[in-house]
């Protein structure tokens, strides 16, 4: 994991809402962590935070192939994390989630140090 810099990400932003235009493929950890209770993440909070997030890691080395987390917000302004690797044909999206405030600072930017 590393934080890409600005050209990388303005790449794989651009990489990510191309694939996200064609279609979202929901991998089944994301629906079962989106559909958690204390969850409840819809399609429509995943797509805003594709749209208008920050990618703040990048996993470049992932065994599903390129990926990164997206930072963005849903309803109410509540803060999501979105793991994502665009393909030719659509969005993969990995894995959806609010983030723990213990475990993130900088206004759920970045981890904290263990």
């Amino acid at each position: 994991m590393y934080i890409l810099d600005m050209p990388d990400k303005s790449k794989m932003r651009e990489l990510i809402r191309n694939a996200a235009k064609k279609r979202l493929l929901f991998l089944p950890h994301a629906a079962r962590q989106m559909s958690r209770i204390e969850r409840m993440i819809s399609t429509a909070e995943i797509r805003r935070a594709i749209e208008n997030g920050e990618i703040i890691e990048d996993y470049s080395d992932d065994t599903r192939g390129s990926s990164c987390l997206i930072f963005g917000y849903g309803n109410d302004g509540r803060p999501i994390h979105v793991v994502c690797s665009p393909k030719e044909d659509y969005l993969a999206i990995i894995t959806a989630y609010l983030p723990d405030p213990s475990q993130w600072e900088d206004n759920f930017k970045k981890r904290r140090e263990k």
